[in-house]
């Protein structure tokens, strides 16, 4: 059996591996000196470009015609964007005395991010839920989560070591909503060259969150503070993620359906509302925070999004199984 054969079944795919790779790399060989002022504006300029990608492949029309389905796209938008921030706000007095204050920044962090876009997309389609709806919808998180997120991070994390002054937002909107709304202007005449080429462009964004990771994990080991973590208050983040996965699939999964939402749109709610996107957190992570202990902020956000491709992973396929055996024919 080849390598890539092996790691094509391992439940952690290459991108992951990739950004754990970055971390060791970091760890071993952490940027330094004139390399790291030099990496500092590579960071900058990457971020901004990751976000104008952002902007070429969303379409604001679909998203705003397929708005019709209100129902379905406001439960979604209020379980990322204001029942996590809750979940995140009461998990306070119970984690942060056991993963300390910069881990439980992270925690709180990862609440606030909107939703991914393909991984919310692919498993909705493998459950056989309401593939449309989970298009519009992820796609909604993340044009709002542009602005949404950098908001609910002032308004709920201004006490927790985040300062947010001036220069802080013209970072965020210089890096993070310009070079989307220039990516938005811009979709309508580079659009169809992106499209063509999805692959350099799929390896270029993921490229630029790989660098953000060995960015920030540096500056980490450059102040000494993995000195200040223990391997206990990692696997307990570890234990803290998969039950927050858990708990917010069961509650997708409990109250739709009190709702009266159908099967299709449960699934839809639950991959959409419970997802949180890697890709757009991170980069996000190296603006808002600058001058904070980025490296050690990012980690729940890491583990939690590792944890949740492999537990999604198995629902979607439980879900995709149940239809086929009631309809083989739908197989």
């Amino acid at each position: 059996m080849s390598f890539r054969s092996v790691l094509s079944r391992s439940p952690i795919d290459g991108f992951i591996l990739a950004i754990l790779g970055a971390v060791v790399l970091a760890a071993v060989l952490p940027a330094r000196g004139a390399f790291a002022d030099v990496l500092d504006w590579v960071v900058i300029v990457a971020i901004a470009a990751l976000f104008f990608l952002y902007g070429t492949r969303l379409h604001p029309r679909e998203a705003l015609a397929g708005l019709a389905h209100w129902r379905l796209h406001l439960t979604i938008l209020a379980f990322t964007f204001v029942v996590f921030p809750l979940v995140g706000l009461a998990l306070r007095p119970v984690t942060e005395p056991i993963i300390g204050t910069d881990l439980y920044t992270g925690l709180l962090f990862l609440c606030l991010v909107p939703s991914t876009v393909q991984s919310s997309i692919a498993f909705t389609s493998i459950a056989r839920g309401n593939i449309a709806g989970a298009i519009v919808s992820a796609s909604t998180s993340n044009i709002l989560g542009v602005v949404l997120t950098p908001l609910l991070v002032v308004l709920l994390m201004s006490t927790d070591g985040v300062h947010i002054d001036a220069s802080s937002i013209l970072k965020i909107v210089g890096q993070i909503l310009v070079p989307f709304i220039v990516g938005q202007i811009a979709r309508p005449f580079v659009g169809g060259f992106f499209t063509r080429h999805a692959k350099p462009t799929k390896l270029a964004d993921r490229g630029s969150i790989v660098l953000v990771v060995y960015a920030a994990f540096s500056e980490g080991v450059r102040d000494g503070i993995w000195s200040s973590v223990d391997a206990w208050q990692v696997i307990a983040v570890c234990i803290i993620a998969t039950i927050l996965v858990v708990v917010m699939l069961v509650a997708t999964g409990w109250l739709p359906k009190r709702l009266g939402f159908d099967r299709a749109d449960t699934i839809a709610i639950q991959f959409c509302g419970t997802k949180k996107s890697l890709a757009t957190g991170l980069p996000m992570a190296t603006v808002l925070f600058a001058g904070s202990s980025v490296g050690l902020i990012v980690l729940p956000l890491m583990i939690f999004h590792q944890i949740q491709l492999i537990i999604c992973s198995w629902l979607a396929t439980r879900y995709g199984r149940e239809i086929e055996d009631a309809d083989p024919a739908a197989g």
